[in-house]
């Protein structure tokens, strides 16, 4: 089993990186390979709706930055964590764009891997980020982890994350469920299979404008 952990930060050894190397610990602990992928500085763009992913091109269209190799290791992984600091009350800009066409341009069933978001933040903002996060898990089938209180670490600095102490516990914490969930899923799909899917997805969309 694997679980993919995303860095949204441009700090590559800043607060969040801090939250998602405690969970790392845990989930290598209980035998869960894990990858960080690091979304660093680099020029994310967003989503421009041109549809190519949709089967005129394998993927996103633009190949200039890691959406696609994020995708296939996405699509290997059994569990997807996602990091991101707090902005102006809100997740990194290139975190978002980047989860936008990581989610919409890959086409495979995400049906119980499991998700979670982390949130690094000085002080507010925090649930906001993380309600904005978890939405991508739950529009795919994406079970969410839980852990013993919202799972978010505060800080400016590395330091300050390491004085957090419910905050490092909490994403121990996190990470243990994950790992326990994991072997869960793992075992019932195994005895039982995924859970059935209607054959038709139905859109709602009022055509009629009623």
């Amino acid at each position: 089993m694997k679980v993919l952990m995303i860095n949204g930060s441009p700090n590559k050894n800043g607060c969040t990186a801090r939250a998602l190397e405690e969970i790392d610990t845990v989930l290598r602990a209980e035998g869960i390979d894990t990858e960080i992928v690091q979304i660093g500085r680099q020029a994310i763009r967003g989503c421009v709706s041109c549809d190519s992913c949709s089967g005129k091109t394998d993927g996103c269209v633009f190949k200039d930055d890691p959406v696609n190799e994020t995708a296939r290791k996405f699509q290997q992984a059994d569990g997807l964590i996602v990091g991101s600091p707090v902005y102006y009350g809100s997740a990194n800009g290139s975190l978002i764009a980047f989860l936008d066409r990581l989610f919409y341009s890959s086409r495979f069933d995400k049906t119980m891997k499991l998700g979670a978001a982390v949130v690094s933040c000085r002080r507010g903002g925090n649930t906001a980020t993380f309600d904005i996060l978890n939405k991508y898990f739950t529009i795919s089938g994406m079970p969410v982890v839980a852990s013993q209180y919202w799972n978010m670490v505060h800080g400016f600095t590395r330091e300050d994350v390491e004085k957090d102490l419910e905050g490092l516990q909490t994403m121990r914490t996190l990470g243990r469920n994950m790992a326990f969930l994991l072997r869960a899923i793992a075992a019932e799909k195994e005895k039982h299979g995924l859970p059935a899917q209607e054959a038709e997805h139905m859109f709602t969309s009022f055509p009629d404008g009623l």
